[in-house]
C-alpha cells in the first residue's frame, strides 16, 4: 500500500493528460475527471482512474490539482455545490496549475482557507514538450510549508521549481514568462522570414545563431516548426492571446509600460482573427508572412 499521498487530477488536455500520467508513473494514485471521454481513457489505459465528476474526484483525494485553460474554468470547477471546495475533504491541498490571472488566484486561497483547504498557484513553462518530458518550469505562489509539502510531486512534473511569493505570485511570474515568449517567437519568425527573403539556407542559419546569443529554449523548440511550418498545436495561440490580456491588464494595474509587448500582444490578437487560433504559438510566422506579402494557405 503506497504512502504517496492520494491525488486528484481536473483538465486532461494537451498538457493535462502527459503531467498526470508522469504522477502515475512516479507511483502516485491519481483520479482525474475532465469533459472529454477519449481524455479518460486514456488516463485509464495509462494506470490512473476515471471519475464521473469533479466531486466524485476529489472527494478521497490529498491532494488536487487543477489544469484548465483560463479564470473562468478554475472558478466553475472550483465553486460552487459541484466543485472542489464543497467536495474536497478539509485539510487536502489544491494546486491550480492553471494560467490565470493573478487575482482570480488570491480569491480562490481566500475562499478555500475558509473551507480549510490550502492552496497553491502552481502554472508551469514548457509547453506540451515539456510536459511529456517533465522538465517543466514551475512558479509557484503560496505559503512556504504548503510549497514544501507539494514539492515531491512538482518534481515529478518538472525541472526548475521555485516558490515566487505569496498567492497570485506564481501567475505574476507566469504573465512574465508569456511575455518573453511571446516576443521571442515573434522575432524569431521575423527572423526568418529575412532570412528566407535573402535566399540564405535557413536550417544553417537557425543552427548558427542557436549558438550564439541569440540562441534560445523558444528557438530550440520551435525550430522545427518554422522549417516545416507544423504548427501542431503545443499551445495554442487562442490561450496565448489569453495570457497576453492577462500581463498587459497586470501591468496597466502596477503601472509597467510594456511597449514591445503591447505590439505583439495585437499581433496575437490579429493572428487569432484571422483564424489561426487553434494553431500553435509558433504560427505567429504565418503573421509575419502575410504582412511580407506571402500567399498563406489554410
Amino acid at each position: 500500500m503506497s504512502n504517496l499521498p492520494k491525488i486528484a487530477w481536473i483538465g486532461l488536455g494537451i498538457m493535462g493528460s502527459p503531467m498526470a500520467e508522469n504522477l502515475i508513473k512516479a507511483g502516485y494514485a491519481v483520479t482525474g475527471y475532465t469533459l472529454e471521454a477519449d481524455k479518460l481513457e486514456r488516463l485509464a489505459k495509462n494506470g490512473g482512474t476515471a471519475a464521473g465528476s469533479i466531486a466524485e474526484a476529489v472527494a478521497d483525494a490529498d491532494v488536487v490539482i487543477t489544469m484548465v485553460p483560463a479564470s473562468p474554468h478554475v472558478e466553475a470547477i472550483a465553486y460552487g455545490p459541484d466543485g472542489i471546495l464543497d467536495n474536497a475533504k478539509a485539510g487536502a491541498l489544491l494546486i491550480d496549475m492553471s494560467s490565470i490571472t493573478p487575482q482570480t488566484s488570491i480569491d480562490l486561497a481566500k475562499a478555500a482557507g475558509d473551507k480549510g483547504i490550502r492552496v497553491l498557484d502552481a502554472p508551469v513553462s514548457g509547453g506540451e514538450a515539456g510536459a511529456v518530458e517533465a522538465v517543466l518550469s514551475i512558479m509557484a505562489g503560496g505559503e512556504q510549508a504548503d510549497f514544501d509539502a507539494a514539492r515531491p510531486i512538482l518534481e515529478a512534473l518538472g525541472k526548475t521549481i521555485v516558490l515566487c511569493g505569496p498567492h497570485g505570485s506564481g501567475q505574476t511570474v507566469k504573465a512574465a514568462n508569456q511575455l518573453i515568449v511571446a516576443v521571442n517567437i515573434q522575432a524569431c519568425a521575423e527572423a526568418v522570414v529575412f532570412l528566407e527573403k535573402s535566399g540564405v539556407d535557413l536550417a544553417a542559419a537557425l543552427d548558427v545563431l542557436n549558438g550564439g546569443l541569440a540562441g534560445s529554449t523558444v528557438l530550440t523548440r520551435k525550430k522545427d516548426n518554422f522549417l516545416t511550418r507544423d504548427f501542431k498545436p503545443g499551445f495554442r495561440i487562442d490561450l496565448h492571446h489569453k495570457d497576453m490580456g492577462i500581463v498587459t491588464d497586470a501591468a496597466r494595474t502596477v503601472g509597467a509600460a510594456l511597449p514591445v509587448g503591447a505590439v505583439v500582444a495585437n499581433l496575437v490578437a490579429s493572428l487569432r482573427a484571422q483564424g489561426d487560433g487553434g494553431l500553435d504559438h509558433s504560427a505567429l510566422l504565418r503573421g509575419v508572412e502575410r504582412l511580407s506579402g506571402h500567399n498563406i494557405e489554410g
